[in-house]
């Protein structure tokens, strides 16, 4: 029995996620990408997972690399997140438009516009169908001030919560 792709991708998008851009740095460019496929894994060790296209440009440089950066993105990062979600953008600068600093410890691009940020470490990767589960170590964590409002992704758009604490 096969399941109708249309379909499911309605079904999964019922489901309201957080976004979260990925990035690395590989030479003088920074790669990131927007996911709203991450997770938390392991607290001994702490361990996320996020979900990259195999055939990504950006899933090469992590690969080579092996260090990346999330940002859990708030409310004002819409548009960064749209924008790094554009096929085919550029390599070259994608991040001109985009406030962000490097990380301290992986020099991964960390977006000013977030929740919170991470920099991890691969840990492991798996193949699943078109994508690998990129599992990977954090190495340190920062938050933004209380009251900041994360992106959320439900039905194919973007939103806010209504009552964020």
């Amino acid at each position: 029995m096969s399941v109708d792709v249309d379909e499911y991708r309605r079904a999964a998008g019922r489901f309201a996620s957080g976004v979260c851009v990925v990035s690395t740095r590989l030479g003088r460019h920074d790669h990131a990408i927007t996911v709203s496929s991450f997770a938390s894994v392991s607290l001994d060790p702490v361990l996320v997972l996020v979900c990259v296209h195999a055939d990504a440009r950006f899933y090469d440089a992590v690969e080579e690399t092996g260090t990346w950066g999330l940002s859990i993105l708030s409310v004002a990062a819409q548009p960064h997140a749209r924008w790094l979600a554009t096929p085919g953008r550029p390599v070259v600068d994608q991040l001109a438009r985009v406030p962000h600093r490097p990380g301290p410890l992986t020099g991964a691009a960390l977006l000013e516009d977030s929740v919170a940020t991470l920099e991890c470490a691969t840990e492991a990767e798996h193949p699943a169908g078109t994508h690998v589960v990129l599992v990977g170590r954090v190495l340190g964590v920062a938050l933004a001030p209380d009251g900041v409002r994360p992106l959320l992704h439900h039905r194919g758009a973007y939103t806010g919560l209504a009552d964020a604490p």
